[in-house]
């Protein structure tokens, strides 16, 4: 498999190609230190597969790769990162690159990925995603907790499809006072409207837990 390095540190490509070229069938044809100059390597080598550095510099490298993807190329990629935001990682899911590896994993680790790669797997290091996932989960408890307890029965009431109306009769409020906690709910949730908000509770089984109870 041959392949180009992009990585705005010289030595960092040195360690790079030592690792990946004790691997089997493993050949750096090229190594660039900017999207320019990789996108020239592209065209002059084809490779098989490109590494690159997620953060070159002033340049983004999920950049080279839709640029890259723009103009035809149709090679392998794997990210090579110490760390990414969630916005980068979503980029990075629609671009279809093949693979992310992080900077701190051990060298096995990077050889895995392109091996994997290589075999026309994808390879998301597990400890990144571990990571965003808890990100996740913390960044949606925290949304939940910024409604007040009527509000969260307003929101579990709309999972249950109720009308303002139901509603205020089932919560002992008028419907006005329904109004206001649905625009408060949409508002701490940036939900669009009262669909939204329902399909919200379903997915976080407020719905369910309410029947429960």
């Amino acid at each position: 498999m041959n392949m180009i390095i992009l990585d705005d540190h010289p030595l960092v490509r040195k360690g790079i190609r030592t690792v990946v070229s004790s691997g089997q069938s493993m050949n750096v044809v090229g190594e660039a230190a900017n999207a320019k100059e990789a996108l020239r390597l592209l065209e002059q080598t084809k490779p098989d597969l490109v590494l690159v550095d997620l953060n070159l510099g002033n340049e983004n490298g999920l950049d080279l790769i839709r640029e890259a993807r723009r103009s035809g190329h149709t090679c392998k990629y794997i990210i090579l990162t110490s760390s990414v935001t969630r916005s980068e990682l979503q980029l990075a899911q629609s671009l279809q690159v093949e693979g992310i590896c992080l900077k701190e994993a051990f060298p096995e680790d990077l050889l895995y990925a392109v091996e994997s790669v290589a075999r026309g797997r994808k390879y998301y290091d597990p400890v990144l995603m571990g990571s965003m996932m808890g990100d996740k989960s913390k960044s949606e408890e925290q949304e939940l907790s910024e409604l007040t307890p009527k509000e969260l029965e307003v929101l579990m009431s709309l999972g249950k499809g109720l009308s303002n109306k139901e509603i205020a009769s089932a919560l002992y409020i008028t419907e006005f006072t329904v109004k206001k906690h649905v625009s408060q709910v949409l508002a701490k949730l940036v939900l669009a409207d009262r669909t939204q908000a329902a399909l919200y509770a379903l997915s976080k089984g407020l719905v369910q837990f309410e029947m429960q109870r």
